[in-house]
């Protein structure tokens, strides 16, 4: 099965790339780097041309304006050139993801839904690593804990719904089995490292201008900025089993995802 994978470089893109190609499944890599661009449809067809299945992932986010029907549009052109399988990353509590996903829908394809909020990878391979490696993260985020994924379970999920049967027309949302406070993630990264680390809630405007003094693009600080001020309000909270219902096992643990990054030495 001819497989396109859409934000290839991307966190969960790569290792989905990795999975596919382990399998000995034809692989085809789609990014601005090799001609996609979700702001230029006419990109899009040569993209899906003889693809059967696809990860669709938008770069930044499924909130952006426009974003749910550039989802839609892509999905049309998609289906009108024989893609059979669609399986959508998108974001849990998220009104815009919703639309996109129901665009998504719309188009006539077999569609899976894999429903996300924070990566615990974002401690490791994001805008937090910096902060981890200086010793101290401080971050707009108190006493609202959140069910942190790891993406390698979201990895495991979507190359489940894109190989095999039984996915189709499910929604699943994925999380980690408990949720954790920011100062307690960190808590586990440094029990993990063996490194003294240091957790300093702040207000979201020194958090957006520490990252803004750091060369960060301001579309990407509005919606860091917008996810810990909106989405990290308590609708999150609850642990879902949707790694479960997927794969039959439980979804890894933070404490797992921190000692087994740790023993990779990007935290040293």
């Amino acid at each position: 099965m001819n497989t396109l994978v859409i934000g290839a470089p991307g966190k969960t893109g790569r290792r989905i790339v990795q999975r596919l190609e382990a399998r000995g499944v034809p692989v085809r890599r789609a990014s601005r780097s090799t001609g996609f661009d979700w702001n230029d449809p006419a990109t899009w067809p040569a993209a899906v041309d003889g693809i059967d299945a696809a990860y669709v992932s938008y770069f930044p986010d499924l909130t952006i304006p426009g974003a749910p029907e550039a989802i839609g549009a892509f999905a049309r052109v998609a289906a009108a050139h024989g893609v059979k399988r669609l399986v959508l990353l998108s974001g849990r509590g998220e009104a815009e993801a919703l639309r996109a996903e129901g665009e998504l829908q719309a188009a006539g394809t077999e569609w899976t839904i894999v429903r996300c909020s924070w990566f615990a990878q974002n401690f490791s391979e994001a805008f937090m690593l910096d902060a981890v490696l200086a010793g101290e993260v401080a971050l707009p985020a108190d006493t609202i804990p959140e069910p942190f994924v790891d993406v390698e379970d979201i990895a495991d999920v979507a190359v489940a719904a894109l190989t095999e049967d039984g996915h189709a027309g499910q929604v699943y949302e994925l999380t980690g089995p408990r949720a954790l406070r920011f100062d307690e993630a960190i808590a586990e990264i440094a029990a993990a490292t063996g490194r003294p680390l240091r957790y300093t809630p702040i207000g979201v405007e020194a958090f957006s201008a520490g990252m803004t003094e750091a060369g960060v693009p301001a579309d990407e600080v509005a919606l860091v900025a917008w996810l810990f001020t909106e989405v990290l309000d308590g609708r999150n909270v609850e642990p879902q089993d949707g790694v479960r219902r997927a794969l039959g096992r439980a979804p890894r643990d933070f404490g797992e995802y921190a000692r087994t990054t740790a023993a990779t030495g990007v935290w040293a």
